[in-house]
């Protein structure tokens, strides 16, 4: 009880010390898109780093992130430590972007954390605000040449070691703005791990990074990199 409670005082003062530095750059007057993107990229980041060294994690990488930006990074999503893990991935590629959430996550009493350190909200179930969204993201790329998106496109947590039927939105969202696609699949149960954490002895993630997909359909290729990945337990 009292590790729990002491992993979540822990993350919620950091939370807030992240959102006044988030917001020295968010509301900064005269700063721009690449700027501001790339500061809000390295915040998170230093924020998720705090995070996994505080719960004693460490990340294993299997393959690497491309060298170059305009990717959409597929992700598999069964807990609140997968955008943290993330986080920590793109810190090591030097690498600057943005996680695109519901709506939900924005209204909630947490909610400012993902406004100002630039996140995307979309709303799903607002024809306006889907078109809003679209033309957010094509402001973006059109004037901030190293970005890159990072989505789950299951659309919601799975408690499955394998994948949910992914939503459309992830394709839709790489063609639009003519971006690449990489997948990415996190072999644990984080949920859990997040349960058991702070680990007195370190505790290994193990994460495998695909190659770009070149054609086909996503679902397709990530379930290549997840046969691979839990060798055969799920395809």
């Amino acid at each position: 009880m009292l590790k729990d409670l002491g992993k979540y005082i822990f993350m919620i003062e950091l939370g807030y010390k992240y959102i006044n530095i988030f917001k020295k750059t968010f509301f900064h007057p005269f700063i721009t898109l690449k700027p501001a993107y790339k500061q809000l990229s390295r915040d998170r980041q230093a924020y998720s780093n705090d995070v996994l060294e505080f719960l004693n994690i460490e990340v294993d990488i299997v393959g690497e992130l491309p060298s170059r930006d305009k990717i959409l990074y597929a992700i598999n999503h069964r807990s609140l430590l997968d955008i943290i893990v993330m986080e920590h991935i793109f810190s090591l590629g030097k690498k600057n972007g943005t996680w695109i959430a519901k709506q939900d996550l924005f209204d909630a009493i947490y909610g400012k954390f993902f406004r100002y350190s630039g996140c995307m909200s979309v709303d799903l179930n607002n024809g306006k605000g889907l078109l809003k969204f679209f033309k957010k993201l094509k402001h973006t790329f059109a004037h901030v040449d190293d970005f890159n998106l990072f989505i789950f496109p299951e659309g919601e947590r799975n408690k499955g070691r394998c994948i949910l039927e992914f939503q459309s939105g992830a394709e839709k969202i790489a063609k639009a703005n003519n971006l690449d696609i990489v997948p990415v699949y996190i072999d644990d149960r984080l949920e859990k791990v997040f349960a058991q954490a702070p680990f007195k002895e370190k505790r290994t993630v193990k994460v495998f990074i695909g190659d770009i997909i070149q054609e086909g359909d996503l679902e397709f290729n990530y379930r290549v990199l997840l046969n691979t990945a839990t060798k055969g337990v799920c395809k």
